[in-house]
């Protein structure tokens, strides 16, 4: 393969790999040119990012569980996600914060652990579960309504902890109840 081939399918990466927090999938045609730049934002894409965590709860018919939650509330920090870990304890996790509730579907393009996503509505009551989502998928994964945020924690922590949609995430977004 050719410098420029390699360049060009290194930024298609990158640009699939901004898009994954979204949930939306980016449709790439061929480039008129490779971008010098192509290189330095797939080496970006590929270094994980750790950003503020704070604590989280979840209540659940087994008890009161506390995690601590890394925040991901801008489109640059959702679109990278756990992109590219390796690892996630099992009291860690990431809330993806979209502000205003809608329908999310999420993939795991280039997430290399697998998780559990606990789609969260507006009153911090969980809408749906989605159990050991598979890792490098590029298949979505719909959110079964609308939400305001979706939090990833280590596969099998769903199940550990006896989560179901209705149970409570308490954490500063959602009001309190």
């Amino acid at each position: 393969m050719d410098q420029r081939s390699l360049a060009r399918r290194t930024a298609v990466a990158a640009l699939a790999a901004l898009a994954v927090g979204l949930g939306v999938l980016v449709a790439t045609g061929p480039f008129a040119e490779a971008r010098p730049h192509a290189e330095a934002h797939a080496r970006a894409a590929a270094s994980p990012q750790h950003l503020r965590a704070e604590p989280l709860d979840i209540v659940t018919a087994k008890g009161v569980f506390r995690f601590k939650a890394e925040i991901a509330d801008t489109d640059a920090t959702r679109e990278k996600g756990l992109m590219f870990r390796t690892d996630l304890a099992a009291d860690q996790g990431m809330l993806f914060d979209f502000k205003t509730p809608r329908r999310v579907a999420f993939w795991m393009h280039n997430t290399y652990i697998s998780l559990d996503l606990v789609f969260i509505g507006a009153d911090g009551r969980v809408v749906s579960v989605a159990r050991n989502a598979p890792v490098r998928n590029d298949t979505p994964i719909p959110g079964g309504g609308v939400v305001r945020a979706v939090l990833e924690i280590p596969a099998g922590r769903a199940a550990q902890i006896g989560l179901l949609p209705g149970d409570r995430v308490k954490h500063r977004i959602f009001p309190r109840g």
